[in-house]
């Protein structure tokens, strides 16, 4: 991932434009005090590498089994293994994801079918012919970037998510205490707008932003470094820096305030679990929701190693079997917290990687991909979208390895869960510059 011209303090609190404001009294919070009424929130799980969606989501009937152990050869997935879809009965889920079979059982999660960077509806044969692509397609950085900014090309400097809080923050979270966005994964793209940005912090050590030499000697520390921080250079590039560095001092005691104050979940998270971790401190953070003044929330989460160019099948068995239970956890967390219907979690990922395996028995990188999307609001236990014909040279790939072109844009998918968040259909094509170019901006599924 290409660092961006927002990236100055790695692992602590990111700014936002405006005035701070000040520290809330957080003593008397009740854990489970949930004051918003119109509370919502979008939660990105971004699988970094190129997750395989064909072995993610595999046809369950005789005849479309048949054509993808065939074709799938050493990296098929023995049909007694996979996991049934109830209200799905023609397609089932990979055998480690037994948590979102459940899911998508009991209508909580849904399916996104060949989902992918486009800027206009494309066929084989424009993609043959080169016509209206995004750049540089099946490159790991370019569209890993593509995805996060909703635009043709890597070059756009902010993402889809910070500009909803360009539009919505004065509307939705006129006293916040914190930025709408939050990253539990580094700074990206995608949390970055015109005039705002997002606070980041590390899974579990919300006051990041301090030392760990012991509490007297971080304590003078931070003293003399609030202190320079007063100082008028004159520069005006060295006070922005000082401006960010405040700011994330700032947001640091108060999410530390915030959470310390609270009694935690009862939901039990997996251990062990990189994803899981990020994803109770997003619950944690959402459970301080009120007392922080935000009534619209963005959180951006992410797993990494999905590049499976060799010896996939163990290695995407183990990160699909953490997926699924931290993504369980979490729905859980939110059912506890009674805001299911409020939280909507979505998968986001490079792109897809090719139907046919390469000699190593992995798999190189394609484009169109299944999503999963989870949350109470979720019209679950469907299939929004067109799944591929699965055949090499077919119609719907790009190629002959079985690159998807993909039948529904990566804008139209984020365009869906921007309207349920509040964004208007006027305000669509600010966020999402290409959304004209579709016949719907709205998939349904939420």
């Amino acid at each position: 991932m290409r660092a961006n011209r927002r990236s100055f303090i790695k692992c602590a609190s990111l700014a936002a434009a405006g005035s701070m404001a000040a520290l809330r009294p957080f003593g008397a919070l009740n854990a489970m005090a949930q004051s918003a009424t119109d509370y919502k929130a979008l939660v990105c799980v971004f699988l970094f590498g190129g997750n395989d969606a064909n072995n993610m989501v595999v046809p369950f009937d005789a005849t479309g089994y048949g054509n993808y152990s065939s074709i799938r050869g050493s990296l098929a997935i023995a049909q007694n293994q996979l996991l049934p879809l109830t209200p799905l009965p023609n397609f089932a889920l990979n055998p480690n994801l037994p948590e979102i079979q459940t899911l998508f059982n009991s209508q909580n999660a849904a399916i996104v079918a060949n989902v992918g960077t486009l800027v206009e509806p494309t066929t084989r044969a424009q993609f043959m012919a080169n016509q209206s692509l995004p750049v540089n397609l099946f490159s790991h950085a370019d569209q890993q970037l593509e995805w996060q900014n909703a635009s043709q090309t890597s070059t756009t400097p902010t993402g889809w998510a910070g500009r909803i809080a360009d539009l919505l923050t004065p509307s939705s979270n006129p006293s916040a205490s914190i930025p709408m966005i939050t990253s539990v994964a580094g700074d990206t793209v995608f949390c970055n707008g015109q005039s705002t940005s997002p606070v980041s912090v590390n899974a579990g050590n919300l006051g990041n932003a301090s030392c760990s030499e012991g509490s007297n000697e971080c304590g003078s520390q931070l003293e003399a470094a609030q202190a320079l921080l007063t100082f008028d250079t004159g520069l005006t590039l060295i006070q922005a820096d000082d401006q960010i560095t405040t700011n994330a001092y700032n947001y640091s005691k108060i999410l530390t305030a915030a959470t310390s104050s609270v009694t935690p979940l009862q939901t039990v998270f997996p251990g062990g679990n990189a994803l899981a971790s990020q994803l109770k401190q997003v619950a944690q953070l959402m459970q301080v929701q009120s007392a922080l003044g935000v009534n619209r929330q963005i959180f951006f989460t992410s797993v990494g190693s999905f590049d499976t160019h060799a010896n996939q099948l163990a290695q995407q068995n183990g990160l699909l079997a953490n997926v699924s239970a931290a993504l369980a956890a979490f729905y859980q967390a939110t059912q506890e917290m009674n805001i299911a219907s409020n939280v909507t979690t979505f998968t986001m990922s490079d792109f897809n990687r090719t139907f046919q395996p390469n000699s190593n028995t992995g798999t190189d990188h394609a484009w169109g991909a299944h999503h999963i999307v989870m949350g109470g609001a979720v019209k679950g236990g469907q299939m929004y979208g067109t799944f591929p014909t699965l055949a090499l040279g077919g119609p719907d790939d790009s190629g002959s390895n079985g690159r998807w072109v993909p039948t529904t844009g990566s804008s139209q998918y984020a365009a869906t869960l921007a309207q349920w968040f509040g964004v208007s259909a006027a305000q669509l094509p600010t966020v999402f510059p290409t959304i004209g170019n579709f016949t719907a901006s709205n998939l349904g599924f939420i």
